[in-house]
């Protein structure tokens, strides 16, 4: 079984290029703010709490930027969910106050926008992003199917998404790393350098993480390379080892 959690502004189907390259079983959630029912989540921990009791025990759980960021915290705080940990694009998290604290003053200014302008002028903003630069290369389809999927939302949910999981409300999980004790694999984009160098310093710390850099493209693997994803998350992936225990 594997259980994918999308990324922010993302919905279920945002697996679906993925999905259609794997003959596995896929379990696709629905994270805070994105339609899903989330009655009494308050933090970052309560939603890692309560989508990890969705989950069968030794599900492949992966998941994408925020929805990377969420399936750390279940393998930290609830390692028996986890048989095996993806990671496309995560941060393990802040570990400055003063930059946390940043990060949500920056979160909350974007909640406030979502709330009082809209979605499609947040959206515009959001896309305008260098982090999702490379996303401009890909056919219009796709982009415009991209683009329909976060002008879904309720800009009120989402800008609960961005107060309650937003980078600046997530505990760091860098002193955790070391203890995981599921094989992980991280996945980048060769052209998202900030991520890369997030994932080769997560490499140094918890040694047997295997690293797999997708070249010709950025942040979203999920949309440019959904491949590379696929072929990774396959039992037998070549370029797969397992972390020592």
């Amino acid at each position: 079984m594997i259980v994918a959690l999308h990324g922010f502004t993302g919905v279920p189907a945002s697996w679906d290029a993925v999905r259609a390259q794997s003959e596995a079983r896929w379990s696709c959630p629905r994270i805070l703010g994105h339609g899903a029912e989330a009655e009494g989540v308050e933090s970052f921990d309560d939603e890692v709490d309560r989508l990890a009791m969705t989950m069968p025990d030794g599900a492949t759980l992966v998941g994408y930027s925020l929805g990377a960021r969420l399936a750390l915290g279940i393998a930290v705080r609830h390692p028996a969910r986890v048989g095996r940990l993806v990671l496309i694009g995560g941060h393990p998290g802040l570990e400055d106050d003063a930059e946390a604290a940043t990060r949500r003053a920056d979160d909350e200014a974007r909640a406030r926008a979502l709330e009082t302008e809209g979605l499609e002028p947040f959206v515009n903003r959001w896309e305008a992003l260098p982090l999702f630069g490379t996303q401009r290369r890909l056919p219009e389809a796709v982009q415009a199917a991209h683009r329909a999927r976060r002008l879904s939302h309720d800009p009120h949910q989402l800008a609960r998404s961005l107060r309650v999981l937003g980078l600046g409300a997530m505990p760091s999980h860098w002193l955790a790393l070391p203890g995981l004790p599921m094989p992980v694999d991280l996945l980048v984009g060769g052209e998202d350098p900030k991520f890369r160098a997030l994932a080769e310093r997560f490499v140094a710390v918890r040694p047997g993480t295997t690293l797999h850099v997708v070249p010709g493209a950025g942040h979203d693997l999920t949309l440019e390379a959904p491949g590379a994803v696929a072929s990774a998350l396959a039992p037998s992936s070549p370029s797969r080892v397992p972390c020592p225990r």
